[in-house]
């Protein structure tokens, strides 16, 4: 089954091939979601940076993580860092309106970073993205909050679970890391 899921995402890419081989590599920045404004959000306007993806909920023990995120986004995204939240119902705490999530982010915790509509997370409904993700980052989202951190080249996924909130010391190192791999890319093609 988890061969049947892998499949149809890179499928959903355009990466297979007619007999199961496989094109070009896929990479995150490949998947296009849809903006909670509407519209396509492609994630190739985000290629060469790390995204932070987090599958988010408005009525959940660990909302108040919204906070967090948009520090990040403020703090790190002047340096490279995307926050993408991908509200999602899969674990029942998310409202079915778009419009009401935005509103209540925007309203309650200020969230200024990238946001899609609500979106499946895990199984065999989840959007091709977090298929891409939960195999290359360790695994679906168990919980709201779930964070995944994709380095610059799109390829490589770090997960993080629910309870690694935002402001977390290993989330935070892993950001820097990777924002130190752009800066190092910065000067290879100055000099």
């Amino acid at each position: 089954m988890a061969e049947i899921t892998r499949r149809a995402a890179l499928a959903a890419a355009g990466t297979l091939m007619a007999g199961g081989a496989m094109a070009a590599e896929t990479t995150a920045f490949d998947f296009t979601m849809e903006a909670i404004e509407g519209g396509p959000l492609p994630l190739s306007a985000f290629r060469g940076r790390p995204v932070l993806v987090v599958n988010t909920a408005s009525f959940c023990g660990y909302t108040p993580q919204y906070a967090g995120l948009q520090t990040l986004h403020e703090r790190y995204g002047p340096r490279g860092l995307v926050v993408l939240g991908v509200p999602s119902q899969d674990f029942n705490q998310e409202s079915s309106d778009n419009k009401k999530i935005k509103d209540f982010c925007e309203a309650n915790y200020d969230v200024e970073f990238p946001m899609t509509t609500v979106s499946r997370v895990k199984g065999a409904q989840a959007a091709p993205l977090f298929a891409f993700l939960a195999e290359r980052g360790g695994g679906p989202p168990r919980w709201n909050f779930h964070k995944y951190l994709v380095a610059r080249d799109g390829r490589t996924v770090r997960g993080f679970a629910t309870q690694t909130g935002p402001e977390a010391r290993e989330l935070v190192q892993a950001i820097e890391a990777a924002l130190e791999q752009i800066a190092a890319g910065r000067k290879r093609q100055e000099a």
